[in-house]
């Protein structure tokens, strides 16, 4: 069984954010992320992070936008003075915050341009971060209507132009499925470049269980070929988080989370 990981975006929201960290160390988690970790004293979750004995795996740049426009904009042609700005301000949060991997997001657009200005924006955040792990996700248009990185080969195209050591695929099994209809199909094809794996079940994106993805033959397969890194529950409870933790028997166990 992969290491396991609780997004506590999405799990244990019954409780306020800053008690997330203690219930997911109660369920069986010795790790955890925070999609979006910008609304908090940032100092605060790094204690609940050391007090609980948590890895923190992974947060989203760019920080949210509170007049509700676009979430990303490393692929938006005009923006690219935004995103770095929007990058160095993530950088400040995951000084304190010391997460294994920073997620991208790539923004609605669509055109060759923007291929070419996510490259180039990329390229960049990586030389600017070289020790940070960068990640990019393909996210299916369903439920993020226009999202430019929206296909696995895409995304293999975008990950070799870029040829950036800290910059990998984050692997989200739930819209492997809806991009391609075959998640371990999907996986075998393009899993040897992820740094970073989610999971929730589909349709209706809930529980890892039943469904369209047989995840105990996922986990297995993801085993079986070696990765190494961190599996995340990024789904939305049926009912209250720890009546739907029964696929997590036998979790495995994360690293120490680093101290300072």
């Amino acid at each position: 069984m992969p290491r396991l990981c609780a997004n506590l975006s999405w799990l244990f929201t019954e409780l306020p954010l800053i008690e997330r960290f203690g219930a997911a160390k109660a369920a069986g988690f010795d790790a955890v992320e925070v999609l979006f970790p910008y609304d908090l004293p940032t100092q605060e979750m790094r204690d609940q992070l050391v007090w609980n004995d948590l890895a923190f795996v992974l947060m989203n740049c760019p920080p949210p936008n509170a007049t509700g426009g676009p979430q990303g904009f490393a692929a938006i042609p005009g923006l690219t003075d935004r995103f770095r700005r929007d990058f160095d301000r993530t950088l400040r949060y995951a000084a304190v915050l010391k997460p294994r991997h920073i997620h991208i997001m790539a923004g609605a657009t669509e055109g060759a341009e923007a291929e070419a200005t996510l490259v180039a924006n990329l390229a960049w955040a990586a030389a600017r971060a070289p020790k940070q792990s960068l990640t990019i996700e393909p996210i299916n248009r369903g439920d993020m209507p226009g999202y430019f990185l929206a296909d696995f080969d895409l995304a293999a195209r975008v990950l070799d132009a870029v040829g950036a050591a800290n910059l990998g695929l984050q692997f989200d099994a739930y819209h492997a499925q809806a991009i391609t209809g075959d998640a371990a199909g999907c996986w075998a094809a393009h899993g040897a470049r992820a740094t970073h794996v989610q999971i929730a079940g589909f349709p209706g994106r809930h529980e890892p269980s039943g469904g369209a993805i047989d995840y105990p033959a996922f986990l297995a397969g993801l085993d079986a070929s070696g990765y190494g890194g961190f599996v995340s529950a990024e789904y939305r409870p049926q009912g209250t988080t720890a009546e739907g933790l029964g696929w997590m028997a036998g979790p495995g166990r994360g690293p120490e989370p680093r101290k300072g």
